[in-house]
């Protein structure tokens, strides 16, 4: 385990070690810790349907668009779903991938995309909630619970 120290929340330096990392959030005054267990993608996959964080590994496009290569190299930490299989707006299938909010796809090393998913770990459940996900007329409720009961 390693202590990580991020500079803001919108980017964040990833700590690697083997399984878990420690991870402080520091903005201003306000310094969060949390455990996070990062799964190496090359190893296992999430189940179907399961949003997590995924550690994602690329170039950004370069600068100048008549140079030759990749631009800068990143590693960061996206919020996806895996799915065993995705339909595609283009009307392609894909197997075993993440796929984010704007639905972008990317798979595992060696899995074809540009951008690879390196390492994933599941998403903290809601604040006094044993759930990611709350819906509907139950909302309401889940909120007034952790308002009251606390995280």
């Amino acid at each position: 385990m390693r202590l990580c120290t991020y500079e803001t929340l919108a980017y964040a330096s990833l700590c690697v070690s083997d399984r878990e990392r420690l991870g402080t959030f520091t903005e201003g005054e306000l310094s969060l810790q949390a455990m996070v267990e990062w799964v190496d993608a090359r190893e296992r996959l999430p189940r179907p349907g399961i949003p997590v964080a995924a550690a994602t590994h690329g170039f950004y496009p370069p600068d100048d668009p008549d140079s030759e290569g990749p631009g800068e190299e990143f590693w960061l930490v996206l919020s996806m779903y895996f799915t065993d299989r995705h339909f595609a707006e283009d009307g392609s299938t894909h197997d075993n991938c993440f796929v984010d909010s704007d639905g972008v796809i990317r798979f595992p090393p060696g899995g074809g995309s540009a951008e690879a998913v390196t390492h994933w770990a599941a998403l903290p459940t809601l604040p006094g909630s044993p759930h990611t996900v709350v819906t509907g007329t139950d909302v309401q409720a889940a909120l007034r619970q952790a308002y009251e009961g606390g995280s």
